[in-house]
């Protein structure tokens, strides 16, 4: 893939013909081997960096700004001192795996830099001349082709807005992980759809029911007039379209019950998003005799005085933190109950899953989490989230 964005992008390709070492790593471009003067005069190399901005696994024409990090020591001037024209952050910090940068320096032209190529020179230039001033042979053109890393991604093109955000270093932080996502219905399938822009490194869809065309209001996406003709399984035609983005996304178009809830084994994290609590409670009970986390949504409404009210509920059980669940999980499917309504709303789904998608992102240490709350439910008409069932 890094090959193929250096030969599609003129800039890029620019770059490497006229000899700098141009390396892609994740959504970062790497230019090696800048030569520079220490603090005490002696000459090193160091390496630019910078995050890229694609399309269709194309640079676009212009960066979207002017800084740029750099590995190595300070570039100095012949008698010691600093470059100050460049000097923006001086704080060591790792981009992403492979990528810990020390400096970051920003030198902005009038109209800001039009591509890649103009950018990196130009940052070249000022970091090498006092180099060259003394060592008119050195250069960091050296034509040396830098090999692609073997790194085999998840998605199909480069995740260009972790690096954009440079937080390619917490987002590594779900790679490796199994996820099952248990019902992808409503709620579900925008489970679906924010799990797919994470690293991790399967995500299985587990769905009974075929998609048809009441579900096309309550999930992400548009559905056609023909995906709803072909009466597509829910677990296959949700499939299809984020293995467009992500590797690793499997379809089990048929229910979970006690016959194969060993398919759950190795999961690492599983989404339960059912509306029965027979079958929810079955589930949970196995995933806790695995010691495998779970997180439980719930969506109910109802109608009073013409207007709609209710809640969304997100609850999670760990190994460590289960005690609350007879609390909160009925084993009994009683027709009275808040659920039997089955009013679904593509808002309300898609808070829900966004809630529960937070909650897994602090299990996994992606987001901070001060409270730590196993149990937290949205209140639609008073507009608040009551947090209950904190870790001891």
């Amino acid at each position: 893939m890094s090959q193929q964005l250096i030969n599609h992008s003129p800039d890029l390709k620019r770059l490497r013909d006229e000899g700098y070492e141009v390396e892609v790593l994740g959504g970062y471009l790497l230019i090696h081997q800048v030569p520079y003067l220490n603090d005490i005069g002696e000459v090193k190399r160091g390496t630019l960096v910078s995050d890229l901005v694609l399309i269709n696994n194309t640079t676009v024409d212009k960066p979207k700004d002017h800084v740029i990090h750099f590995i190595g020591e300070n570039p100095c001037n012949v008698g010691g001192t600093v470059i100050s024209a460049i000097q923006y952050v001086s704080t060591t910090r790792a981009l992403r795996e492979g990528i810990t940068v020390n400096y970051s320096f920003s030198n902005k032209p009038q109209g800001g830099y039009p591509n890649y190529y103009e950018k990196f020179k130009r940052y070249a230039e000022v970091i090498s001349a006092p180099a060259k001033y003394l060592h008119p042979d050195l250069t960091e053109k050296t034509f040396k082709v830098i090999p692609s890393r073997n790194e085999e991604s998840v998605f199909k093109y480069i995740d260009t807005n972790s690096s954009r955000a440079n937080i390619d270093i917490i987002n590594s932080k779900f790679k490796g992980q199994k996820v099952a996502i248990i019902g992808i219905g409503g709620t579900g399938a925008y489970v679906l759809d924010l799990v797919a822009k994470t690293p991790v490194q399967e995500v299985h869809i587990f769905d009974g029911d075929h998609f048809l065309q009441h579900n096309s209001f309550r999930s992400p996406g548009a559905a056609s007039v023909e995906d709803l003709d072909e009466k597509w399984m829910k677990a296959k035609y949700f499939a299809d379209i984020y293995s467009k983005m992500h590797n690793g996304i499997t379809p089990h178009p048929y229910y979970v019950d006690g016959s194969n809830y060993h398919e759950l084994d190795q999961m690492d994290y599983v989404f339960l998003c059912v509306d029965k609590n027979r079958v929810r409670k079955g589930i949970m009970d196995y995933l806790l005799h695995k010691g495998i986390p779970f997180i439980d949504v719930g969506l109910g409404v109802n109608v009073v005085d013409d207007k709609l009210i209710g809640t969304t509920r997100v609850t999670a059980g760990t190994p460590s933190k289960n005690d609350h669940l007879k609390d909160r999980v009925s084993e009994v499917d009683d027709e009275n109950n808040e659920y039997s309504t089955n009013i679904q709303i593509a808002d309300l789904n898609s808070l829900n899953a966004s809630l529960a998608v937070i909650k897994w992102k602090k299990m996994c240490g992606f987001y901070q989490d001060l409270i730590e709350e196993h149990h937290s439910a949205y209140s639609i008409n008073v507009s608040k989230i009551f947090n209950e069932d904190r870790t001891a």
